[in-house]
């Protein structure tokens, strides 16, 4: 089932985070995804539209329903496609789990960023897969925290960064599922899976990764479970504070900081 503690938390500087990350990772992530002309395509697990507005966007003839469990995300996500002038998305509140759809509806189904916070992702596949056409494709992107490397060193932001890792599995969720995309659709039942690792790699000769993902997204991300870190006794005060100093010091002309998503696409036969 789908956790009810989302971590990064629904207040405006998350939505302002998971917009910052869409828009710097679009070429790394979405380049190659594109629907025909007519496809119906499921997005599901919407949340704030960041990806919504990408996929509008690539594919501006595909016929998009877009679902998510929050009704408040679902109408921020709305607001953002309406702002970006968008007419081919279709916004409903759903839990991927209990789904109203036909059998077979969808041409496509497109998930990102869902299967982390999710304790069963087969289950959630499988629940997908039966409103998939026979022939037709899921995508899947999820990050992978323990692909996290930076210079120079820091051992405590290391263990910032494992707090939110242990908050996000003490949710039910997985913050390292990435890597386990390929056995994960292959316990569903589907077919032909392809994987491909997209590495983020930020020096500083890459100003705009610089800013957009050390500083806005990722760095904001561990920062955004400072709180609830230290409520549940998973770290010290100084060493986390000593850890979000570490990852912004990777931000500086010297540093370096590397992360991997892992990208997958399957059929249903």
């Amino acid at each position: 089932m789908m956790s009810t503690n989302y971590v990064h938390g629904y207040e405006g500087r998350e939505n302002i985070r998971l917009y910052d990350q869409a828009s710097t990772l679009v070429e790394l992530l979405h380049a190659d995804t594109q629907y025909k002309p007519g496809s119906k395509v499921l997005e599901a697990g919407c949340g704030v539209g960041a990806q919504t507005v990408i996929l509008a966007h690539h594919s501006p003839d595909a016929n998009f329903t877009a679902i998510d469990i929050s009704q408040s995300s679902i109408r921020e996500a709305e607001e953002k496609v309406k702002k970006a002038g968008f007419s081919n998305v279709e916004f409903l509140q759903a839990d991927i789990f209990d789904l109203q759809f036909w059998e077979e509806a969808f041409d496509h189904i497109f998930v990102c960023f869902i299967l982390e916070h999710v304790s069963n992702p087969v289950s959630a596949l499988l629940s997908l897969k039966k409103h998939l056409k026979i022939g037709g494709t899921i995508t899947v992107i999820e990050g992978d925290h323990g692909s996290t490397h930076f210079y120079p060193h820091n051992e405590s932001s290391y263990k910032a960064i494992n707090c939110q890792v242990e908050l996000q599995s003490r949710s039910g969720g997985n913050a390292n599922i990435g890597r386990e995309l390929h056995p994960l659709l292959t316990k569903a039942g589907y077919e032909s899976i392809k994987v491909s690792p997209r590495m983020v790699y930020v020096d500083s000769s890459k100003p705009q990764l610089v800013e957009g993902f050390i500083r806005n997204t990722f760095t904001a991300m561990i920062k955004g479970v400072r709180d609830a870190s230290l409520k549940q006794g998973l770290i010290d005060e100084l060493t986390f504070d000593e850890g979000i100093r570490g990852l912004y010091r990777t931000a500086e002309d010297d540093g370096v900081f590397s992360y991997t998503f892992y990208k997958a696409i399957a059929a249903r036969h």
